[in-house]
């Protein structure tokens, strides 16, 4: 697959509506926060159409048929919770978890008919938390492996996906756990929330060795990240050769988060971004927003990452 276009931004104003309680990490100023910071990097926005009916085929292909119905319903009677104390929902919730799960399909279909080299997705509620039937971690539906899975079902396997975030995406790694056409690849803190990410954790039946797991010390560095990062992908492609990558962009590794508890830099993301784009070669990249709590960080930190994941140099 040969892709035309350097860098893509699929998002939509839907995001937003999701409005945790004040003091909430997840606040909807994010949302601008990381589409901003990539189009200051030169990203073209791409179109994404909110169709309800085929958002929710998408979405059952994660997740527990029933699971969607769930939190519309838990929406139409907020302030409530939903499967989890850190899962508030407000009245918009269900539309930006919605909006979330379409941007990211669009963006797996922008990624298989070969019209960008690089889509970025920036949405919010985050996803790479949530199980099949259950929410969690600020997460909701898991918009890292619906776009994988979307990949798959337009003939654009194997899929390779990159998780950077500062906590562990135990929900992308239990939905892949016994698969052999995805490769899941995490970088994480460790011990850390939720728990999961182990190093012996690699995968089971067929999947066994498929899922690569390198956790990291609180105060991880730059050097740190990418000495892990490059480790990793030489991992990745001695297993199988992606058409495709996805990868869960969680910024709250910044040293200026208020809850990582790295050290990582804005230069560090553009290196993230570089080592990735590297190893992707002429593939597209699906890069799905996950956490970044510091909104002057998480611009900085967008704008490095997109422009060295998209190969632009960018400011």
């Amino acid at each position: 697959m040969r892709a035309t276009a350097p860098l893509l931004v699929a998002t939509h104003e839907g995001c937003a509506a999701h409005e945790p309680p004040p003091g909430h990490p997840d606040r909807p100023e994010r949302l601008r926060a990381a589409v901003t910071g990539a189009a200051a990097a030169g990203a073209e926005p791409l179109p994404v159409a909110l169709v309800e009916e085929d958002v929710l085929a998408g979405i059952a292909r994660v997740h527990d048929p029933g699971m969607a119905e769930r939190l519309r319903r838990a929406c139409e009677r907020p302030p409530a919770i939903f499967d989890s104390d850190d899962n508030p929902v407000s009245r918009g919730t269900y539309r930006a978890a919605l909006a979330a799960a379409g941007a990211a399909l669009a963006a797996a279909g922008a990624a298989a008919d070969g019209s960008a080299g690089t889509i970025w997705v920036p949405v919010r509620p985050p996803g790479h938390h949530a199980l099949r039937d259950r929410a969690m971690g600020f997460c909701f539906f898991n918009n890292a492996a619906i776009a994988a899975e979307e990949l798959l079902a337009r003939g654009c396997g194997p899929v390779a996906i990159v998780d950077f975030d500062v906590h562990h995406g135990n929900g992308t790694q239990a939905h892949f756990w016994e698969r052999d056409d995805v490769f899941f690849l995490s970088l994480h803190r460790y011990p850390c929330f939720p728990g999961t990410g182990a190093g012996d954790e690699v995968g089971a039946g067929r999947g066994r060795s498929f899922t690569r797991n390198i956790p990291l010390a609180a105060g991880a560095d730059d050097a740190v990240y990418r000495e892990a990062l490059a480790m990793g992908l030489e991992d990745v492609t001695r297993a199988l050769r992606p058409a495709a990558w996805v990868v869960s962009a969680g910024f709250d590794a910044h040293r200026d988060d208020p809850i990582g508890g790295m050290r990582v830099s804005e230069e560090g993301f553009r290196a993230i971004g570089a080592l990735l784009r590297e190893a992707a070669g002429k593939s597209a990249v699906v890069a799905v927003l996950e956490g970044g709590y510091d909104l002057k960080a998480l611009y900085r930190s967008v704008q490095t990452f997109t422009a060295g994941v998209s190969g632009s140099g960018g400011p």
